[in-house]
C-alpha cells in the first residue's frame, strides 16, 4: 500500500482488512482505522488480569505502512484492538475516537492527547477538503454476566456516517465493536435504518472458565438479522487462540436464515469498495 494513496473520487467508501478487527477506510479524502492492531503472528496480546493470546495470523500491513490518518475509531481498549506497537509507532497526534475509558487511559498512559471519549448516542464529526464523517458511539456489552462485565473494559459499537458537510449522509457504517447480543443492541436500527454495510465482530471468543465475550456465528448471524445491515462485513475471526468459533460457523448460520447473499468476502489483505444504494454492488480487489 503507498502512503500517498488517495481514496475513491466518488461516493464510496474503500475498505482495506489488515486483519483482526484493524480496517483502513478511504472516503473522498478522509482516512479513518478502526481498532489498531499490529502485532506480528507467534506475538502475545495482554487481554487483562494474566490472560495472554497468541496471534495466528499476520496484519496484512505495519504501522509503518499506513497513510496519513484523519481519526482512529477504537471501539476498547483491550490488547488485540490497541496493542504495544501501536501504542510506540502511531502518530500521537492523530486524533482517537472512543469511549471515556480508553480516552482516559490513552490520554494518561499513553500519550494520545487528542482522545475523545464518546458516551453512547453521542457523536463527533471528523472533516476534510469538504467532506465529512460522523462517528457516534453505539451500545455494546463486552459480556452476558454482570460481574464479568465489570471487569472487562467497555466497550462501545459505533456508526460511521460519510457524506458532504453540510449535507445528508452518503453511505453508513456499522461496526460492532466486541459485542454480544442482547436487547439493547435494537435501538441501533431504530435510530439508525438502512446500514449499508454491518462490520461484525465474531470468533466466539472464549475466556477461562467457559465465558464467551465476542459473538459466535449463530449470535453474528441473529444480529445482522436484527439490523438487517444492505451487506455484511466479517471480520474478528481466526486471529487469535481465545478465538473459538470459525468463520464457517457464520457463514452457515448467515445461510440459513436467508442472509448468505449479504456477505462480503473481503479477507485479510484484501479490500473492498463500497457504494449506496440497495442495487449496488460491492467490489472487492
Amino acid at each position: 500500500m503507498a502512503r500517498n494513496q488517495d481514496g475513491p473520487t466518488d461516493d464510496a467508501v474503500a475498505i482495506t482488512f489488515i486483519g483482526n478487527a484493524t480496517l483502513l477506510l478511504r472516503y473522498r479524502g478522509l482516512t479513518l482505522l478502526t481498532d489498531p492492531n499490529f502485532l506480528h503472528r507467534g506475538e502475545y496480546a495482554y487481554l487483562g488480569y494474566g490472560l495472554l493470546s497468541r496471534r495466528l495470523t499476520e496484519p496484512a500491513v505495519g504501522v509503518g505502512d499506513l497513510p496519513r490518518l484523519d481519526a482512529v475509531v477504537l471501539s476498547h481498549l483491550h490488547g488485540d484492538h490497541w496493542d504495544r506497537r501501536t501504542s510506540r509507532d502511531l502518530d500521537h497526534g492523530v486524533p482517537v475516537l472512543t469511549t471515556p475509558h480508553a480516552a482516559r487511559r490513552l490520554r494518561v498512559l499513553h500519550g494520545f492527547r487528542r482522545t475523545a471519549g464518546l458516551r453512547t448516542w453521542h457523536g463527533l464529526a471528523v472533516e476534510r477538503g469538504g467532506h465529512r464523517v460522523t462517528v457516534t458511539a453505539l451500545p455494546g456489552r463486552h459480556a452476558g454476566h454482570r460481574l464479568l462485565r465489570g471487569l472487562l473494559p467497555p466497550v462501545m459499537g459505533s456508526m460511521l456516517e460519510f457524506g458532504p458537510v453540510g449535507g445528508p449522509a452518503r453511505l453508513r457504517l456499522y461496526v460492532s465493536g466486541d459485542t454480544l447480543v442482547y436487547d439493547g443492541i435494537e435501538e441501533i436500527a431504530r435510530r439508525f435504518p438502512a446500514a449499508d454495510l454491518a462490520v461484525l465482530h465474531l470468533g466466539g471468543t472464549r475466556l477461562p472458565g467457559g465465558f464467551v465475550v465476542t459473538m459466535d456465528g449463530a449470535q453474528g448471524a441473529e444480529l445482522a438479522r436484527r439490523l438487517d445491515p444492505r451487506l455484511i462485513l466479517p471480520v474478528h475471526y481466526h486471529d487469535y487462540t481465545v478465538m473459538r468459533s470459525p468463520l464457517s460457523a457464520f457463514l452457515a448460520e448467515a445461510g440459513r436464515i436467508g442472509l448468505g447473499d449479504r456477505i462480503v468476502h473481503c479477507g485479510h489483505g484484501q479490500s473492498v469498495r463500497l457504494t449506496a444504494g440497495r442495487g449496488a454492488a460491492p467490489v472487492v480487489f
